[in-house]
């Protein structure tokens, strides 16, 4: 059991990670691509905005499609996609191609996204899956920790361009793992009953759902803090603090490291604690470090050190709100796990964009819009646990009837 618990963690966990590479490994070029193509810093993340655009939309496709047609299918059509994508990417002539492709890219990576939390949920439910999704989490870490450094070195030895002929080996490989070592884990005799109709179907139980909506929202401004650190910290670390690319990866991975570190302890605590319990408690662990640091640096602090530390401990807290927050918001809904699945990413991705837009308008150099963006979703995180039914009210309505 624990052999086979692995296996699928490292599978998903490196299918998923694929699209998260393609950001990450993207963060220390944005500005060599700005300076390459001649725009400013709006317009090349621009570029970023939009792989998250496409990664919010398309899910909303991929969820009823595995429904339907079960996981494998899904998951190969977007690894192909996404390769079309890096490669356009890679010969990008200007900005606005560099846009388009970089949308196609995020098509493709949808799969990747949307559908592995859906398999999490045809193989466990509770514990078990909050473990398996951390556990897939510690693989899919590889990203956030190695995907910089593989970026400055990659940027260092060619271009920016060499980052996405990186990718596109990145994602061959995938199909490879993909067509080895994937069983499907969606029976037929579950697909019959899927169509379309009973996707929409679905969408709109879902969105009546206040426990689903509260427990996604929950974890979407805690993601929404992590777009805007990723959307901005390039810029504030390297600009302003003056670091170099290969130093600016180092301090973006070691806030990975915790992230993901701390998310190993999911499985345990929730035995212990049982999830909704310690998704409260880690929230309040995330969000009160958040706002200490915003306020800090509102009153004039404008220390490099501080901000690291806090952010170091704030996020190791989000590393156990996100996995336990999706695993109990996919709970109630296990027949419906690829449509909920992608609802949720589609809210999530949506949420945070917003966030990064929001943030945006507010550059001024320093690293206070940013912070101001990451405190504003922890504050709202920490109020959807106290508004969050601890009960779906679709499932207290069933027991009444």
């Amino acid at each position: 059991m624990k052999s086979s618990l692995l296996r699928f963690a490292v599978v998903l966990g490196l299918l998923s990670a694929i699209g998260p590479f393609a950001i990450d490994m993207y963060l220390p070029a944005l500005p060599s691509i700005g300076a390459d193509l001649g725009v400013g810093t709006s317009a090349v993340q621009a570029s970023l905005m939009a792989f998250f655009v496409a990664l919010g939309v398309g899910q909303l496709v991929y969820g009823p499609v595995s429904d339907m047609l079960g996981r494998k299918a899904p998951l190969y059509f977007g690894l192909c996609l996404f390769i079309v994508g890096s490669i356009g990417c890679a010969l990008a002539p200007s900005i606005g191609v560099l846009i388009a492709f970089r949308f196609v890219q995020g098509l493709g990576a949808c799969a990747g996204t949307v559908v592995p939390r859906a398999v999490v949920r045809d193989l466990h439910t509770g514990p078990e899956a909050a473990k398996l999704m951390s556990m897939l989490m510690l693989v899919f870490s590889i990203s956030p920790i190695l995907a910089p450094l593989a970026g400055s070195g990659v940027i260092a030895l060619g271009t920016w361009r060499a980052v996405f002929w990186f990718v596109t080996i990145a994602a061959v490989l995938g199909l490879v793992l993909l067509w080895l070592a994937l069983p499907e884990t969606r029976p037929e005799a579950e697909r019959r009953e899927s169509s379309f109709g009973s996707a929409m179907s679905a969408y709109w139980l879902l969105l009546r759902d206040r426990r689903f909506l509260g427990l996604v929202f929950l974890g979407a401004f805690g993601i929404s803090s992590f777009f805007a650190y990723l959307a901005n910290s390039s810029f504030v670390l390297i600009d302003h603090y003056g670091l170099t690319p290969m130093q600016y990866s180092l301090a973006f991975s070691v806030n990975a490291v915790s992230f993901f570190g701390v998310a190993q302890l999911n499985g345990v605590l929730a035995r212990k604690f049982g999830l909704q319990r310690l998704m409260r408690y880690a929230v309040i662990g995330y969000a009160v470090p958040m706002v200490a640091v915003f306020l800090l640096f509102l009153s004039g602090v404008d220390s490099l050190p501080v901000m690291m530390v806090m952010l170091f401990i704030a996020f190791g807290f989000l590393g156990l709100v996100v996995p336990s927050s999706a695993v109990l918001a996919l709970d109630d809904h296990g027949a419906i796990a690829g449509t909920a699945s992608a609802l949720m990413g589609t809210l999530q991705f949506g949420a945070g964009i917003v966030v990064m837009a929001v943030v945006g308008l507010f550059l001024d150099g320093t690293a206070v819009p940013m912070l101001a963006g990451i405190a504003g979703a922890s504050v709202v995180a920490l109020v959807l646990t106290y508004l969050t039914p601890a009960r779906s009210n679709l499932a207290v309505h069933a027991a009444a009837e």
